[in-house]
């Protein structure tokens, strides 16, 4: 994968790992973290990173000896920041000195620094730049670990020349200066800058990186111009809401410009996009995030689903290999770049540990085809989707109980390998882990998705038998799972069934993801719903991941009572599809304030602790921010509220608002539909609801989708007559 066509920059509000105020450019799947002054530190999980590999460590500007102070930093483009601040004297309160810092970040980095000088006097003025390349690999750097390694430093004109041979590979980078002279790991400049006047120079930092036969190739230094297009490209084409409600807009609008940073583009096919998972350590195509991600952003544009699920196609396996967990038919966990791809996952740059990823594929196309892709993409993702079934079955399914379960291959794989993917994801209401063999229930609910997605796609396509198989499957999975999983002294589903076949009997969030897909039974529901709107699940932002009553709860930890916004964003959907309406409001609208607390943006995680004791959402510390499943999440509830749902293959669509009647103007206007030049316009005031620009053969349905398995049945019948 390269450069994205938009990536996001931000200035996070939080005080994350990266320290407080911390910056994040991205282009493409590089990135650069920098303190609110522009500086970065080694110590911190700070830097320039090219291809999973840290570039720049260091980089400290300093003026007159001391560092720059912050004033302000922002972001006017995903890859282009400007900090602003002023250079500190210790003898009193003010200076006459103010620091400007341009960055941009393309296959390199480039920053013009101008110094203004507001005195009526001449003003000396001395500055450094301090820096250094430890060229550690994206995960040494997240896990904190300094690996020693030797590095060499050469002198060059104006700059120095920084290198590491690391595992056969060379890594490198030059950073220059016109003008400054070299002391030590300084670039040292000094002027005179005239009364009222300004002093301007630019530092650059240009990689070697390897190509994709391990050619070197010299960045640029600046963004490419395609990634500047495809900026205002996104922009373009967004749909633009008008709630008469500024705060909603507004997260709305941010999820646009984050989903659109998070694209990241395959030089084989640049017009093709997939969903990174996240900034800044997920800067990379992921199985799981990105096909839920695209799934949930279906509104805003629906090429992100179709480029995610073509490109994991030509990644899926077709082999047997325990290191990397591939198996014929599965779909990846995650591809990593560059020289230190086997310090990844499995000891290889694409991995594929996980369990759902591969029923989630077929389900997201499923979901695809009702919204019109086109008929070449379908002929192409078709026998992938067949495959998957089969991995299903054959390899997912490893001791021929029904279920799909997961167990890793190697100890560098994952011992967890559904969504809760942290070592202690999965565990007994007592607080002691499952042990692998693991069946997760959302992961049987996925399959049950699947093969019903399969199915409406063989009706859609005129073949009978492939839809009567696929249905009786899902039917089969559903007695079994409801028979199994459900715990009657406990009145909810168990989060799994472990390497006994015992029922692992924490009450945990996965089993909303169940709801969503269908496969609990309508008796059911009712006491799901109960429990996951409780006060041990429910904390007034929206529902944990794991019940406070629970033995391993712990609001600040990463799967075990922390609050996901895209887990809640597919639980109000569960909530929506089973009729239980003022549950799903509930939900989406304490999320949507959470999001407002977070200044329109929803972090990965964030803890989850009581609303009542806490008024304000409080922030996990290193969650990733953009992340592409949080930034989706938004999208998803507007869907999900407004139960849009096209049926393209039959020339419907689905629209039943259950928003407040009273008082109530939601205005959407742009939305893709039925093709790259068909666009919607959704006016919804008071009771009136109006869709503009539907072609004429489409019939608008103002009441709920049926669910897949009734729709299925509602189907056949037609195909039959």
């Amino acid at each position: 994968m390269e450069e994205a066509g938009m990536a996001i920059g931000d200035v996070e509000n939080s005080t994350g790992s990266a320290g407080p105020g911390a910056v994040t450019l991205i282009q493409g799947t590089s990135f650069c973290i920098s303190s609110s002054n522009g500086d970065m530190a080694a110590g911190l999980p700070q830097g320039v990173f090219f291809q999973d590999t840290r570039f720049i460590s260091d980089w400290a500007l300093k003026v007159q000896g001391l560092p720059v102070e912050a004033l302000s930093a922002s972001t006017p483009d995903p890859f282009h920041a400007v900090f602003v601040g002023r250079a500190r004297r210790p003898d009193r309160a003010d200076t006459s000195l103010l620091i400007d810092r341009e960055r941009k970040l393309g296959t390199g980095l480039t920053e013009v620094v101008t110094v203004h000088n507001y005195s009526r006097t001449p003003q000396q003025c001395h500055m450094e730049l301090s820096v250094d390349a430890d060229f550690a690999s994206l995960f040494e750097v997240k896990e904190g670990k300094r690996v020693p390694r030797r590095r060499s430093r050469r002198v060059i004109q104006d700059g120095v020349t920084l290198e590491s041979v690391r595992d056969g590979h060379t890594r490198r980078i030059a950073v220059a200066c016109p003008g400054a002279a070299v002391e030590g790991d300084k670039l040292v400049l000094a002027t005179t800058i005239a009364a009222h006047g300004q002093w301007s120079f630019t530092l650059s930092a240009t990689p070697l990186l390897e190509g994709a036969a391990g050619d070197p190739g010299a960045g640029t230094g600046a963004p490419a111009a395609d990634a500047v297009r495809r900026v205002m490209e996104w922009r373009k084409s967004m749909p633009t809401a008008n709630l008469r409600n500024r705060s909603v807009e507004k997260i709305i609008r941010r999820s646009q410009e984050d989903l659109g940073s998070l694209r990241i583009f395959n030089p084989g096919h640049p017009d093709r996009a997939v969903v990174a998972a996240g900034a800044p350590w997920f800067m990379a195509l992921f199985g799981r995030d990105s096909l839920l991600a695209s799934f949930m952003s279906l509104l805003l544009d629906p090429s992100l689903a179709k480029g995610t699920l073509l490109t994991l196609a030509d990644y899926q396996g077709t082999k047997m290999d325990d290191a990397s967990e591939e198996e014929p038919g599965k779909i990846l966990h995650e591809v990593r770049l560059g020289a230190t791809s086997g310090l990844a996952l499995g000891g290889s740059g694409v991995y594929y540990g996980s369990v759902d990823a591969t029923p989630l594929f077929v389900v997201v196309l499923a979901e695809l085809s009702r919204w019109g892709l086109d008929d070449e993409a379908t002929r192409r993702l078709l026998p992938a989707a067949d495959r998957a079934i089969r991995w299903m079955e054959d390899y997912g399914d490893s001791d021929g109980d029904g279920f799909i379960e997961y167990q890793r291959k190697t100890e560098k794989g994952l011992r967890n390998q559904g969504w809760k993917d942290s070592a202690d994801g999965v565990n007994f209401a007592d607080g002691s882990l499952a042990e692998p063999p693991i069946a997760l229930c959302e992961v049987q609910g996925y399959a049950y998705a699947a093969y019903l997605g399969r199915a409406l796609m063989a009706i859609a396509s005129g073949d009978e038998a492939m839809a009567d198989t696929c249905l009786a499957k899902a039917s089969v999975l559903k007695q079994k799972f409801n028979d199994q999983f459900w715990l009657p002294d406990r009145g909810y589903y168990a989060i799994a069934l472990d390497r006994d076949k015992k029922p692992v009997d924490a009450l945990a969030s996965n089993m909303a993801h169940c709801l969503w897909t269908g496969i609990v039974d309508d008796s059911k529901a009712p006491k799901v719903v109960e429990h996951l709107m409780s006060p041990e699940m429910f904390t007034g932002w929206g529902i944990r991941t794991l019940a406070s009553n629970m033995g391993a709860y712990n609001p600040a930890s990463y799967h075990n009572g922390s609050l996901w916004p895209h887990d809640n964003a597919i639980a109000a959907a569960g909530l929506m599809r089973h009729g239980f309406v003022r549950e799903a409001r509930k939900v989406a609208y304490s999320l949507l304030e959470a999001a407002d607390r977070f200044g329109g943006r929803l972090p990965e995680l964030f803890c989850g602790l009581d609303r009542v004791a806490y008024p304000e959402p409080v922030p996990y510390p290193a969650s990733c921010s953009p992340q592409a499943w949080a930034s989706a999440a938004p999208v998803q509830l507007m869907r999900t509220l407004l139960r849009f749902d096209p049926g393209l293959p039959w020339d419907e669509v689905w629209l039943a608002p259950t928003l407040p009647a009273h008082n109530t103007y939601f205005h959407f206007d742009n939305v893709p539909f039925s093709g790259d030049d068909n666009r919607l316009s959704i006016h919804i005031e008071g009771e009136s609801v109006d869709v503009r620009g539907l072609p004429e053969n489409i019939r608008l349905r103002r009441e709920p989708r049926p669910p897949l398995n009734e729709l299925v049945k509602m189907r056949t019948v037609l195909a039959a007559d």
